[in-house]
């Protein structure tokens, strides 16, 4: 992971410093922890990102949302269709300032919903103790309560992608979003169908349909005569001549054999190897595994 993290400070010219939990914090316990490096005298906010969502992080226009209303802290919230799922946030529509949470609620009180976006001041951290903890449970209701929490609604897509077939709808309104503002960043072709973004470091290899809904990343080799869609293709793996893969997440450094077809929501950890003519529908492979019989049924394999 931090040989990964590495690449990226050169890429984006940037440090990123890690700070790694000995046990689960919940989702404020890790600020505590990491106190001293968030903190460096200058006063200023800093953000806090979930990992497992996507969105298009309009954070220049929080930043400017944050300093206009002066509170403690603010969070990105999100319209949902069914917010009987989740945990409600009821805010004042004019201003934005945060009233109170209701969680899950049985009848209809809001539909924004916590994007997992926030803008905090560094005062903030003085509410939150060296334990397990809860920032959206314990934390952001007490600063509510003090009037000091305001919400801005996210524009554009959100995904929760912490599960895999969210992973893929999250894909593919990603690609989407590059359509309709950045569509020089999609690749183009006569095999290429819909969105698709492929790292300029892939090989894609002739007589091949791509798309709709695919991301290829660095370093893969995509042989001649395959067929993929609506997946992903991680670092590293090759995908081997006339295979078809869709609906499903190929790990990194991972191969797909001739002919092999994968499909269903399959999952390939890292260094997975599926032999040639194999099939897959909806296996979930862990790492560092060869797969040589077909996987007729949704199934584990450890």
């Amino acid at each position: 992971m931090l040989s990964f993290l590495k690449a990226f400070e050169t890429k984006l010219g940037i440090k990123i410093t890690c700070s790694q939990e000995t046990e689960p914090m919940g989702t404020a316990g890790p600020l505590a922890l990491a106190r001293d490096k968030l903190i460096d005298g200058s006063g200023e906010p800093f953000f806090v990102l979930n990992s497992d969502v996507i969105s298009e992080y309009p954070l220049k226009q929080m930043v400017d949302f944050h300093t206009k209303h002066g509170g403690e802290a603010s969070i990105m919230v999100t319209k949902v269709d069914e917010p009987s799922k989740y945990g409600v946030v009821i805010l004042d529509e004019d201003t934005g300032k945060v009233e109170r949470f209701v969680e899950k609620p049985k009848v209809f009180v809001g539909n924004k919903i916590n994007a997992g976006i926030y803008l905090l001041n560094p005062s903030v951290l003085d509410r939150i103790e060296l334990r397990p903890t809860s920032i959206e449970k314990e934390v952001f209701p007490k600063i509510a309560q003090e009037k000091q929490l305001y919400a801005m609604v996210l524009p554009g897509f959100w995904m929760d992608i912490g599960q895999p077939r969210d992973y893929i709808s999250g894909l593919r309104l990603y690609l989407d979003s590059l359509r309709r503002n950045t569509s020089d960043k999609l690749a183009t072709g006569v095999n290429i169908v819909g969105n698709v973004i492929v790292d300029s470091t892939a090989q894609i290899g002739e007589g091949c349909l791509i798309g709709p809904d695919v991301a290829i990343g660095p370093g893969c080799v995509i042989e001649a005569g395959v067929r993929l869609s609506r997946c992903t293709i991680m670092r590293g793996v090759r995908i081997k001549k006339h295979a078809c893969v869709s609906g499903s997440i190929i790990g990194w450094h991972s191969t797909v054999g001739q002919w092999a077809r994968v499909e269903n929501m399959t999952i390939l950890g890292e260094d997975v190897h599926v032999s040639d003519e194999v099939y897959s529908n909806g296996g979930v492979v862990l790492p560092h595994k060869e797969i040589k019989t077909s996987i007729l049924k949704p199934e584990i394999v450890m």
